[in-house]
C-alpha cells in the first residue's frame, strides 16, 4: 500500500523547500503527514535514520500517543505533504482497515530499525502484550 495515493488529490498540501524543517524532535506533535512527493531525511539526535521517500508516514507517532515528536525531518529536496489530523486519521482507520495495517507495520519497522541502530536486538525488547 502506499499512502500517498490515498492523498494524492489534497489540494491543501504542506509545501517544503529543501533545508526546510517539518517539524522537530522534542516539540509537541497532533498530527502525521504522508510524504506525497519530494524526500525528507529523520534525523534522531543529530543522526540521519532515514531518508523518507514519496508515501512514507511522517510523525505518526505523536499522533498515536500524543507524544513528544521522537524525531526531526527536514526536506533532503522540495516535498509536497498531506497532513493527517487526529480526526481525519480516525476516519480514514475506521473506513480502510488496511491503512491502519500499514501504520502499524510502518511503526513495527521504525521499532526494529532504531534498535538494530541501538545494538539491541528486538527479541530483547520488553513484552508488552498481556
Amino acid at each position: 500500500m502506499n499512502p500517498a495515493n490515498l492523498f494524492k488529490h489534497d489540494t491543501d498540501t504542506t509545501n517544503l523547500a529543501q533545508g526546510e524543517v517539518l517539524f522537530t524532535q522534542g516539540e509537541p506533535g497532533d498530527c502525521m503527514y504522508v510524504l506525497l512527493e519530494g524526500s525528507a531525511d529523520i534525523i534522531v539526535n543529530q543522526e540521519v535514520v532515514e531518508r523518507s521517500t514519496s508515501g512514507s508516514l511522517l510523525g505518526e507517532m505523536a499522533l498515536i500517543d500524543n507524544s513528544p515528536r521522537a524525531a526531526t525531518v527536514i526536506a533532503a529536496e522540495p516535498c509536497r505533504l498531506a497532513k493527517v489530523d487526529e480526526r481525519r486519521f480516525n476516519f480514514i482507520i475506521q473506513n480502510n482497515p488496511f491503512f491502519a495495517k500499514h501504520v502499524m507495520t510502518v511503526l513495527v519497522n521504525r521499532v526494529r530499525q532504531m534498535s538494530q541502530l541501538r545494538g539491541t536486538p528486538t527479541e530483547s525488547l520488553p513484552n508488552l502484550m498481556p
